[in-house]
């Protein structure tokens, strides 16, 4: 999965389109991420003793095909590729051919 925590990522299908966010949780086991402001979805918390009942409202995972990388030197959406350097492999933006980590 190329999509990792904390990447800046635009959603390009679904009812979120177009939104811009960063990655709260990468899932790759199960090919989902979990974005910041995306797939909001509706938890209603039964009250409890000690907590009251409460209507919350969280983000859901979204399949990471629905998403591609952020680059904020092209201002736009860009796939990923990898280059190894030194023995080490790095994600490179295929855009502006900028190394990532």
């Amino acid at each position: 999965m190329q999509i990792k925590k904390d990447d800046t990522v635009v959603v390009i299908s679904g009812k979120d389109k177009g939104k811009k966010g960063k990655v709260l949780k990468a899932m790759p086991k199960e090919d989902k991420i979990i974005v910041e402001g995306v797939n909001i979805q509706t938890k209603h918390q039964k009250q409890t003793r000690k907590l009251h009942s409460e209507i919350k409202h969280q983000e859901g995972p979204i399949h990471v095909s629905n998403v591609m990388f952020y680059d904020s030197k092209a201002k736009a959406p860009t796939r990923i590729g990898y280059k190894i350097e030194g023995g080490t492999k790095k994600r490179v933006s295929k855009k502006t051919g900028q190394v990532l980590d």
